[in-house]
């Protein structure tokens, strides 16, 4: 088609073309907004909506509770901790003196250092005591973080009872939910696929048409994109029958509409060669012999061949001669591409050639346009 057209009116169909493009744009992202806002419309549901409210706010704070006593634990078994690694230290660092000083005591047999004796023995004992008493505490907060942490895990385990025994109910509520929101999608993108279809069959070729293909194209974006990744799956059961009914409602129309194409073709055939070119317009008979196919069939032709003037299938005339310089041409042509003369105008009352009258066309003649 573009071949038949002039250079400004190419630029202008792509111009306009491009006009569809963008208001498809502009309509595909307002689509996309109002889809995305689709789901505040319901209110967002969470498990803890389904558990049981007085149980839950004492599992919550059971938790909150044991986690503050295991931080206080902790903290303060840290401090044990050192205390009792400090306390051992001393302990070593006294033992190891005392040690010494008994072996120096020993080797001097010096009876006056008997009180430092004992003395020293007390100082040890004490420090021992001390490191007892750390060890103790430290005990005794590690039995508070085990404590802490086994009411920690009951208020977990209690928590966890509680989400077990909701989440039944969560899941169905949520499948309701989201079939709702694919209603509510459902009820904004079908009407749209059901007026694009409409606009395809009557309004595709009017002189609005960059805004009919524009509004096509959203309406197809809004269905495959906005509402059929949201369709409902379980299992793929849904999905793939919703897939078998489209294929086979397009696939129907897709036969229905090539069985009444070809209806409509051998009606034309059968129709007279004036009478199928009357039909025909201008710029769809040269695109379609610029395709290499006979206008009135669409059946392929060798029009190279200058032995060819008729298309061997339906007799149409493809080529005659000028009636001013007898220059071979175009039959569709207006004017003669040789010496510019108009083209005459068709002959009424030209007689069908031998073997025409079967299928009652009148292949062009000599002055066919």
């Amino acid at each position: 088609m573009s071949k038949a057209l002039r250079l400004s009116e190419k630029w202008f169909q792509r111009g306009l073309w491009l006009v569809a493009l963008v208001f498809a744009g502009f309509l595909i992202g307002l689509g996309s907004t109002i889809v995305g806002d689709l789901p505040r419309v319901e209110a967002t549901r969470s498990l803890e909506d389904f558990m049981d409210p007085a149980a839950t706010a004492k599992a919550h704070a059971d938790m909150k509770q044991a986690e503050q006593a295991e931080r206080a634990a902790t903290d303060a078994l840290e401090q044990a901790q050192l205390k009792q690694k400090v306390a051992a230290s001393d302990v070593s660092t006294a033992r190891d003196s005392f040690n010494n000083w008994i072996a120096t005591r020993k080797a001097t047999e010096r009876a006056e250092q008997d009180p430092e004796v004992i003395s020293r023995t007390q100082a040890l004992d004490t420090l021992q005591t001390r490191e007892r008493q750390a060890r103790a505490e430290t005990e005794r907060q590690q039995q508070r973080l085990l404590d802490a942490q086994q009411a920690q895990q009951g208020a977990q385990r209690d928590l966890t009872t509680l989400e077990e025994a909701a989440q039944s109910q969560y899941h169905e509520a949520l499948r309701a939910q989201e079939l709702r929101v694919f209603g509510y999608r459902l009820a904004l993108t079908l009407p749209l696929l059901l007026v694009a279809g409409w606009l395809f069959k009557r309004h595709r070729q009017s002189r609005w048409w960059p805004f009919v293909w524009g509004f096509i194209f959203f309406a197809l974006f809004a269905f495959f994109v906005e509402l059929v990744p949201y369709l409902p799956s379980y299992g793929g059961y849904v999905r793939y029958i919703v897939g078998i009914v489209i294929t086979a409602l397009v696939g129907r129309w897709a036969i229905v509409a090539l069985q009444n194409y070809l209806e409509r073709q051998r009606a034309v055939e059968a129709q007279p060669d004036l009478l199928r070119r009357a039909e025909l317009s201008y710029d769809t008979a040269l695109a379609r012999m610029a395709k290499g196919v006979c206008p009135g069939c669409e059946r392929a032709v060798d029009l190279k061949n200058p032995g060819i003037d008729f298309c061997p299938h339906c007799g149409m005339g493809l080529f005659n001669h000028c009636g001013v310089c007898d220059t071979r041409k175009n039959a569709f042509s207006h004017f003669c591409q040789a010496c510019g003369a108009p083209a005459a105008e068709p002959d009424a009352g030209a007689a069908p050639l031998p073997g025409a009258a079967a299928t009652g066309t009148v292949p062009g003649g000599a002055n066919a346009v």
